[in-house]
């Protein structure tokens, strides 16, 4: 059985080239988006926390992961990377905090 609306057939190219065009348009809008946010995050907790830009450049990678497994991407996004980020400078903080008030044991030889 072929599948046909009143004007013609539903499997016009044209109309397949334009869906693919509007969607990859789309897709090229978020990802934008989300590199805008991600650079505004990164310069926001950079300027507050003390936390190495690698750890916080990997934090905002994880996610950028996780948000786009969802269908919203540009909508989770931005909760996810600041939690992420806090998440990092928290533990900074704990690993400078066990540093400074660790004692030191020197063994001499």
């Amino acid at each position: 059985m072929k599948l046909t609306s009143k004007n013609g057939n539903w499997r016009n190219p044209e109309r397949g080239r334009l869906l693919r065009k509007a969607c990859g348009a789309s897709c090229r809008k978020i990802r934008a988006q989300i590199a805008g946010v991600k650079e505004a995050i990164f310069a926001e907790y950079s300027r507050v926390f003390s936390a190495p830009e690698q750890l916080v450049r990997l934090a905002l990678n994880e996610a950028e992961a996780a948000a786009w497994q969802t269908k919203y991407p540009h909508l989770f996004f931005p909760t996810l990377a600041a939690e992420k980020v806090r998440a990092v400078a928290a533990w900074n903080a704990r690993q400078q905090s066990v540093r400074e008030n660790s004692p030191v044991i020197v063994l001499a030889a």
